[in-house]
C-alpha cells in the first residue's frame, strides 16, 4: 500500500511538475513568514531579554499570563473587547449583506447610479486609520458637524469621544467600522447575488411572488452558504478588529469604556519599559480565543445549517 501511494505521488509529480514548481515560492513564503516565526510563541513563557534571545532567556512559566489577568482593569478590558466584538459580529456583519441586497434590487435603468454609489461606498475602506479617526474627531468633537445635528434633536452638545458613559464609545467604534468596511464587505455578496440563476426570479414573478418574497425565498437561501462561511471567518478574527482606531480615539478619561485587550497590552508592555513576554502572552491568549471562536462557529454552522467552512 505504501509503495503504491509512493508510485502514485511520483507519477503525479512527473505529470504536474510545472504546478509543483509554481507552488514552491508560495510554500517558501508561508514557511518563512508564517510557520518559522511560530517559534516566538515561547516568548510568552519567558522573561524575554533581547540580548540573550529566545533560547537564552529565563523561563517563567505562566507568570506573564498571571500578570496579564491580574491587572485591576482586566475585567473592564474584557467587557469592552467582548461588547465591541459582539457589535461587529452582529450589526457590523449584517450591514454589508443589506447593502449588497439593496444594490442587487436596483433596476437595470439605474446602472450608472448603482456603479457610482458602489464606488463611493468602497472608498472608505482604503482610507488610513489615522485619517478615519481624525474625521471622527472632527465630526464628533464639541463643535463638530454630527454633534450639532445631534444637539438639534435634543441631545447634549459635547465632545462625544470624551463621554465615559456606556455605550457611547462602543457605538462610535461600531459605526466607524461599519462606515469604513460595509462597501468593501458587500463586494462578495453582490457577486454571489449576481450569479443566481435569473430564471428562478422570472418563474417566481410569474407565480405572483413580489420582491419581498423573491428576496426571502430565492436570494437569501441562495447566498446562505456564503453568509455562513463569511460569519465563520469573521468569528475567528473578531477580537483583532479595531485596535488601531481604539488606540487613536481613546483617552484616559474613557479608559473604562474604550480600553480593549490590544490597547491594554500595549500600555502594560510598552509604557514604561518593553515587556515582550507579556505582549507575547496577550497575543497567544487572543489567538487561543479566536481559534476557539472559529472552531465553535464552524461546528454550530455544521450542526444547524448543515454547511461549514471545514
Amino acid at each position: 500500500m505504501k509503495n503504491r501511494a509512493h508510485s502514485l505521488l511520483k507519477t503525479d509529480f512527473r505529470r504536474n511538475w510545472v504546478l509543483y514548481a509554481m507552488f514552491l515560492p508560495v510554500a517558501a513564503y508561508f514557511l518563512v513568514f508564517y510557520y518559522a516565526p511560530m517559534v516566538g510563541v515561547s516568548i510568552a513563557f519567558q522573561k524575554f531579554n533581547m540580548r540573550r534571545g529566545i533560547f537564552g532567556s529565563d523561563w517563567v512559566g505562566f507568570d506573564n499570563f498571571a500578570t496579564l489577568f491580574s491587572g485591576d482593569t482586566f475585567p473592564l478590558v474584557m467587557r469592552n473587547t467582548s461588547v465591541i466584538a459582539l457589535l461587529n459580529l452582529t450589526v457590523g456583519f449584517v450591514v454589508p449583506i443589506i447593502l449588497a441586497i439593496v444594490f442587487s434590487e436596483l433596476r437595470d435603468s439605474a446602472k450608472a447610479y448603482k456603479r457610482t454609489v458602489q464606488t463611493i461606498s468602497y472608498m472608505p475602506f482604503f482610507v488610513a486609520a489615522v485619517v478615519t479617526t481624525s474625521l471622527v474627531k472632527e465630526f464628533l468633537g464639541a463643535s463638530g458637524g454630527l454633534t450639532k445635528i445631534l444637539s438639534f434633536f435634543g441631545l447634549e452638545q459635547q465632545n462625544w469621544l470624551a463621554n465615559p458613559k456606556p455605550p457611547v464609545f462602543w457605538i462610535i467604534m461600531c459605526a466607524t467600522e461599519i462606515w469604513q468596511g460595509m462597501g468593501y464587505g458587500a463586494i462578495v455578496y453582490v457577486a454571489a447575488i449576481a450569479s443566481i440563476n435569473g430564471d428562478l426570479f422570472e418563474a417566481a414573478a410569474i407565480d405572483g411572488a413580489n420582491r419581498w418574497k423573491r428576496l426571502w425565498r430565492i436570494t437569501l437561501p441562495s447566498i446562505t452558504p456564503l453568509i455562513i462561511m463569511m460569519l465563520t471567518l469573521k468569528a475567528g478574527t473578531v477580537l483583532m478588529t479595531g485596535f488601531d482606531k481604539a488606540l487613536l480615539l481613546y483617552m484616559p478619561k474613557t479608559y473604562d469604556v474604550s480600553d480593549v485587550l490590544y490597547t491594554y497590552t500595549y500600555r502594560m508592555a510598552f509604557s514604561a519599559q518593553a515587556d515582550y513576554g507579556l505582549s507575547a502572552a496577550s497575543g497567544l491568549f487572543q489567538s487561543a480565543i479566536n481559534t476557539t471562536l472559529l472552531l465553535a462557529s464552524n461546528y454550530i454552522s455544521r450542526k444547524v445549517a448543515k454547511t461549514s467552512l471545514f
